[in-house]
């Protein structure tokens, strides 16, 4: 049963989710943390920083580490799978109809009507982020790290891997 829930957890979010990693972050977790509660929120943060970190797209690094931590090599194989393969599929149909009719007025419609939605779930995970980060560490040590982040990657356009890493050693050396 639990290869059925973990196969579920992540083939629907990567079904449903259009936009890449980021944009079907918010439904992963809505499926891990709220319905099957294989992690805490904070958990899921941390899981999620520390795969930004490390090459490769998000959401087959999500998948395979909570299907590991969930059930093992099989739960990861599972999860993997379920992230992959059907997406792949999808991806390959619909690109083909896509390009078939890529000067259509409705087809550029459809992907103009979808981006707001993505830039909302990024917005409420965002927000989540946030007020887990304020629960756990502190308002001061929230707004250090952000305003750091910020400017790190705003103004000296710093690797947001350079910039994870560094609240990594931030969080150890003061929150730890």
């Amino acid at each position: 049963m639990i290869y059925w829930e973990l196969f579920l957890a992540f083939f629907i979010p990567n079904i449903i989710g259009y936009g890449g990693g980021p944009a079907i972050i918010p439904l992963i977790e809505t499926e891990v943390v709220g319905r099957y509660g294989w992690m805490t929120a904070q958990t899921f943060a941390e899981t999620l920083a520390l795969g930004n970190a490390l090459p490769s797209p998000i959401a087959t690094k999500m998948a395979g580490y909570i299907g590991y931590e969930v059930a093992g090599i099989g739960g990861a194989f599972v999860a993997v799978a379920a992230t992959v393969i059907p997406t792949l599929l999808l991806m390959l149909g619909a690109l083909g109809l896509l390009y078939r009719h890529r000067n259509s007025p409705r087809v550029k419609r459809m992907s103009q009507w979808v981006r707001p939605v993505i830039a909302m779930m990024m917005g409420w995970l965002t927000l989540g982020f946030l007020l887990e980060s304020v629960n756990s560490s502190g308002m001061m040590h929230t707004l250090i790290i952000g305003v750091i982040a910020g400017i790190a990657l705003i103004r000296f356009k710093t690797h947001p891997a350079f910039v994870v890493v560094g609240a990594l050693v931030y969080g150890g050396l003061f929150l730890g």
